[in-house]
């Protein structure tokens, strides 16, 4: 899906209804300063063990039902991390993120990232978590590091037995070893611990910013707790409502226009484009490097570099134009057989760290997307779809073939997550770029229309999210979050 960590951390997923005419919204209460009072924080915060004190972070754990069905039964700890606002006379609130996935860890982006949204700090307070099912907060984890390392050199396989297999494998290890929390870890139950972490911090309403999952993550808050949304930016913006193999042809097909975009930047701002003199040429070039991979892995270091963790590098530096001359150079080197810089993007995408082990984006991916529907593609359905993409998509189409992957999860989906409404919400901003690889923007004024109280902000551009990208996208975001402001209906930066 939209597995996205925020661009600065790796730098260092019509609807009728009333209008959005006015700084109040409509169906909701207003959006003046004074109706975001905190009443009193019930959270034992102190000081993180992993970021410098000097940074000013603290950190919490709030206990929450593993089954919300069952609130007086087991409980599973939120992660939680915060940032106080540097201008505490002028405190407007909390403002809680996730920076997206489904997977990623909020505690660590935040910690890592909180410069970039420095002017939001001034006045609000800057919180984020690991969902459940991630990282600190009983983070699921399927293969050891050496197992999910042959996993990743093999996966997706282009034949339908060799995959199922791969697949299989790793959903019973994931049931092995994380079954007892992989019935929980949709997204409705996030959006419920959503909430009890804005009645923890004591805010009368939930202000929120998230990115590409974190759209979906948000949406479904709203729909859920449509009275108690703040000031709430969904910026990447993910349509719920897509059947798993749409979601695959629409993200190799953005991938692959991506891809082509950045070709075509290469050709255009070097005086000699290392990967060839055009686009068309320099796209030989990548399926070159590619097929030569897959007949023969190459090694960097005492790691095998596969056809797979190759394109999976090339995915990674998509995600931002900022990474573009690092995949150029990556590239370049590989065709000369140094492979170091496409493994360490790869591993980025993965989630590797360098003493071999993974986090749990790559675990709780797969288990928050099989969670969230019914929607079980065969794994074959899904060689058939990337097959028929190979035109369309020539370096992408193979990606495809991990919509299949739900066809043998453990657990049954539920698609309460992709029924979207928040009527009776205030005015919620959703955020699309033109050009996003990971979340087509398509995708934003569906969701804006589903979603029935939104206004679309729309960013002509590259890259996966708009905030940090464009002066113009973040004075509007800023100018709603602090003061209230509304973007007009059709903006365009």
């Amino acid at each position: 899906m939209s597995r996205s960590v925020w661009r600065v951390a790796l730098a260092g997923f019509l609807g009728t209804g009333c209008l959005v005419t006015a700084v109040s919204g409509c169906g909701g209460t207003g959006l003046s300063p004074a109706g975001y009072a905190s009443r009193a924080d019930t959270l034992p915060w102190h000081q993180c063990e992993e970021t410098s004190s000097s940074a000013g972070f603290e950190c919490a754990t709030l206990r929450v039902p593993l089954d919300y069905a069952k609130p007086q039964g087991e409980k599973i700890g939120i992660a939680l991390i915060r940032l106080r606002a540097t201008d505490p006379s002028h405190r407007l609130g909390s403002l809680l993120f996730n920076f997206g996935g489904p997977g990623g860890s909020g505690v660590t982006t935040l910690a890592n990232a909180a410069s970039a949204f420095s002017v939001l700090g001034r006045r609000y307070d800057l919180v984020s978590f690991d969902p459940r099912g991630v990282d600190r907060s009983s983070g699921i984890r399927c293969l050891n590091g050496p197992q999910m390392d042959q996993y990743i050199a093999r996966e997706p396989s282009g034949s339908t037995a060799t995959e199922t297999r791969l697949v299989t494998e790793f959903a019973e290890g994931c049931e092995r070893n994380a079954g007892r929390i992989l019935p929980y870890v949709g997204t409705v139950n996030a959006a419920r611990d959503m909430e009890s972490i804005r009645q923890a911090l004591g805010e009368s309403r939930l202000n929120y910013l998230g990115f590409s999952y974190g759209t979906h993550l948000g949406a479904v808050y709203a729909t859920q707790f449509p009275k108690k949304v703040g000031r709430m930016v969904l910026d990447a913006a993910v349509d719920p409502s897509v059947s798993m193999l749409d979601m695959a042809k629409t993200q190799a097909l953005g991938f692959q226009r991506a891809f082509d975009d950045y070709l075509a930047d290469c050709a255009r701002t070097r005086t000699s484009c290392p990967l060839g003199a055009d686009p068309p040429a320099a796209t030989q070039t990548v399926i070159k490097l590619l097929d030569d991979l897959g007949k023969t892995p190459g090694k960097a270091g005492s790691r095998v570099v596969t056809e797979d963790i190759a394109r999976a590098g090339i995915t990674q530096a998509l995600y931002s134009k900022l990474t573009w001359p690092l995949l150029t150079e990556a590239i370049n080197e590989g065709r000369k057989g140094d492979y170091r810089g496409l493994l360490a993007l790869a591993d980025q995408y993965a989630g590797r760290q360098p003493d071999g082990t993974y986090s749990t984006l790559q675990f709780s991916l797969p288990a928050v997307l099989c969670a969230d529907t019914t929607d079980r593609p065969s794994v074959a359905q899904a060689e058939d779809l990337a097959k028929r993409l190979e035109k369309q998509s020539p370096i992408f189409a193979s990606t495809a073939i991990s919509a299949g992957s739900c066809s043998v999860w453990p657990v049954p989906g539920d698609d309460a997550a992709r029924r979207i409404n928040a009527t009776g919400s205030g005015p919620i901003v959703v955020v699309g770029t033109t050009n996003d690889p990971a979340t087509p923007y398509q995708w934003a004024p569906r969701l804006a229309a589903q979603l029935r109280t939104a206004v679309l902000l729309t960013l002509n551009g590259e890259g996966h999210g708009a905030y940090g990208q464009s002066a113009c996208i973040d004075n509007s975001v800023n100018s709603y979050l602090l003061d209230g402001k509304v973007p007009a209906r059709g903006t365009r930066c």
